[in-house]
């Protein structure tokens, strides 16, 4: 008899969220004019969908460190290992003895990045849903360098894709593999070395392009958990398509997130990711580009 697992995912309740700096462009215009008591009733409806299908594990959040809420930021969890994350930005670098203190408690091998090595944990590091994959976005928070030690430390293969647009300053913000194999994306979002990576490794048919207007409503910020999809906002035509792959689609508004640079994806960090295949080894393709 197969045993089905239930997926868990991490979250941290937003009772110290607020857009207290800027580290990226969609908190400009946006310090202090955020609304917390709107802010968790939208991380509350997120949690009570994700129930519906999943279990949710959160941490104590904590004053100082408002985007502790983005727990997606805190590393990277693959079997019983996490890569602890090494924020680019010290506005962020107290979130990393939380999520350390948190996971080591809960059993898993905790890891560190060598130093001065930025690395923003599953914002920028996301399995394939297809094969034992892992991408890797960088050219804004996580440096290049990271592909190599990751795929050492956790013997998989990197394939590290050069982001373009600020506005896409994490990997997950326009990047979403889906279970099976499938994957949204805004190909704009990358360079053009990237985007042929890409289509070389995913096949055309598994994969869909949002438009512009989806992707500035984080629609690749998606949460999938087994054949659900959970994001902020989709088009009709996005959700057709999700609808032909065989998903459903649960649009969640998470507007306050958005001023800070974060929705669906971004409040959560799968913290039971298994691997598809065993390689036994890691190796990093095409990871010659410089930041």
């Amino acid at each position: 008899m197969t045993t089905i697992t239930q997926d868990t995912f991490l979250m941290c309740a937003p009772e110290h969220f607020e857009v207290a700096y800027i580290i990226n462009p969609w908190m400009e215009g946006n310090v202090a004019h955020g609304d917390r008591l709107t802010a968790q009733g939208q991380w509350q409806e997120l949690v009570h969908a994700l129930r519906s299908v999943a279990r949710v594990d959160c941490m104590p959040s904590a004053a100082g460190v408002p985007d502790m809420v983005f727990t997606a930021n805190g590393g990277l969890v693959l079997d019983d290992k996490v890569i602890l994350s090494a924020f680019k930005h010290v506005e962020r670098q107290a979130e990393e003895a939380h999520f350390a203190a948190w996971f080591a408690a809960r059993g898993l091998q905790v890891l560190r990045m060598p130093a001065g090595l930025p690395f923003e944990g599953a914002g920028d590091a996301l399995l394939d849903r297809g094969s034992e994959l892992l991408w890797l976005g960088h050219g804004h928070r996580s440096d290049i360098g990271c592909a190599a030690v990751i795929a050492d430390m956790l013997e998989i293969e990197v394939q590290p894709l050069k982001l373009a647009d600020p506005r896409f300053y994490h990997l997950d913000t326009c990047f979403c593999p889906l279970q099976g194999g499938y994957l949204l994306y805004y190909p704009s979002a990358f360079d053009a070395a990237a985007q042929e990576r890409i289509a070389a490794r995913v096949p055309a048919h598994k994969r869909y392009a949002v438009t512009q207007q989806d992707a500035l409503s984080f629609a690749c910020n998606a949460v999938n958990s087994g054949k659900h999809v959970f994001l902020n906002q989709a088009s009709p035509a996005l959700c057709a398509q999700l609808e032909r792959w065989g998903y459903t689609v649960q649009q969640i508004a998470l507007t306050e997130f958005m001023k800070a640079g974060g929705a669906a994806k971004c409040l959560t960090l799968k913290m039971n990711e298994p691997r598809t295949l065993h390689s036994g080894s890691g190796h990093v393709v095409e990871a010659t580009a410089a930041l």
